[in-house]
């Protein structure tokens, strides 16, 4: 299943950015703020806008939003970890 946004041609007009940009900066916004509002993981956030791992994390960081990342996600890798 695919999901398709519209986006009215007056609102696609009103965008300041070149016609060749505006569907990834689209969707990079929406998988931020999905990922943000923890409706994402950071794993499909980033798949939803095409980054690697490293350029994802990167603009999280440049836009103050911090990482989802619990002490029990810790202590998980902690246990995967001691298991190698």
């Amino acid at each position: 299943m695919a999901l398709h946004l519209e986006i009215p041609d007056s609102v696609a007009q009103a965008m300041r950015l070149p016609r060749h940009e505006q569907e990834h900066r689209v969707l990079i916004e929406l998988a931020v703020s999905l990922y943000a509002q923890g409706i994402l993981s950071f794993g499909k956030a980033r798949q939803l806008c095409g980054l690697s791992k490293y350029d994802f994390g990167l603009l999280l960081g440049q836009r103050g939003i911090p990482r989802h990342y619990t002490e029990e996600d810790l202590k998980d890798d902690l246990e995967y970890a001691s298991r190698q």
